[in-house]
């Protein structure tokens, strides 16, 4: 059963900018992880400051390996430096899907 991670964080407006590299550094780095089928983050377009958080896992094990890893460690340490707050990610089980 393969996972998603969907929700959204805070990030003060003029803070952005000096945080989308450390967004893409953390995009490419987890894309690259074994079990990682897709990870992005993507801007708000009526409310700026606000991201939208969306990836897939091949399984639980792989998320709790993603989780472990040394980048994640340092995206989270560098959080507080760029005011993100208001965390709020759930993680949902896929049984299946089909094209729309």
């Amino acid at each position: 059963m393969s996972l998603i991670v969907a929700g959204t964080v805070r990030v003060p407006p003029d803070n952005l900018d000096r945080f989308r590299p450390h967004m893409a550094a953390m995009m490419a780095a987890s894309r690259a992880e074994d079990g990682c089928i897709d990870y992005n983050y993507g801007d708000d377009v009526t409310e700026p400051g606000l991201i939208h958080v969306f990836e897939r896992w091949r399984d639980q094990a792989a998320l709790d390996a993603h989780f472990a890893t040394g980048h994640m460690a340092r995206w989270r340490a560098a959080w507080p430096s760029f005011g993100v707050s208001d965390r709020k990610l759930f993680a949902y089980e896929v049984a299946s899907e089909r094209p729309l």
